[in-house]
């Protein structure tokens, strides 16, 4: 009977320091993943005035690596493309309209990520957006007009700066994230910055892959 005990303690205590040993390791090495899902995106009026909106679907994916500080704390920046916009209605000299924008951005979140267990990471950081195009359909009377741009990002300090917060929930090598994000200000390239009224929110569900 002893023998049988104490062969139990051996396996309980082999196999607890076999996972001790996995998820330090799964802690204290660089990973790397690729994502994809969907954003809801909307806009937001700054100046605290009247602007109804409806939000819209679009598609974000990318790439992201996990820096590990320790073993709870790391660093997670992520590579991502991301559709954002909004749809609006209304009225305009007797006749109704709808319009609709789409934005395609690069974005890169630089995000704290904070794994207080193997299965959940916070996360939380600024976030860096380059736009890429802007595509506006307005439906209106007789009139069915799109209009298209697509912008040149060749000087980086360009781009709209927001903030991101989330949490990713890690099942083996899946990971299911959900955050929000939010713009905050805007870098016109010369070293100033300005508040745009009208700007970027959207709430984001995405399934990775974790290598």
């Amino acid at each position: 009977m002893k023998k049988v005990i104490l062969l139990i303690v051996f396996v309980t205590v082999s196999i607890t320091n076999f996972y001790a040993q996995t998820d330090a390791v799964q802690r204290n090495s660089v990973t790397f993943g690729i994502k994809a899902g969907a954003n809801y995106s909307n806009v937001y009026d700054s100046s605290t005035q009247d602007f109804i909106a409806d939000g819209k679907f679009g598609f974000a994916g990318g790439v992201f690596v996990g820096i590990p500080l320790g073993k709870i704390i790391g660093i997670q920046p992520e590579i991502l493309y991301s559709q954002k916009g909004f749809k609006s209605s209304g009225t305009y000299f007797g006749s109704t309209y709808e319009m609709t924008r789409t934005t395609e951005f690069i974005d890169v979140p630089l995000l704290l990520a904070v794994k207080p267990i193997d299965q959940l990471t916070l996360l939380f950081g600024p976030q860096f957006s380059f736009l890429m195009k802007q595509k506006d359909e307005f439906t209106g009377g007789t009139l069915n007009v799109t209009q298209q741009q697509e912008f040149d990002n060749n000087d980086i300090t360009k781009n709209i700066m927001g903030l991101v917060g989330g949490v990713d929930f890690n099942v083996n090598n899946y990971v299911f994230g959900f955050r929000a994000a939010w713009d905050i200000k805007t870098n016109e390239g010369d070293g100033n910055s300005s508040t745009p009224r009208y700007k970027n929110m959207l709430f984001q569900a995405t399934v990775g892959f974790r290598f």
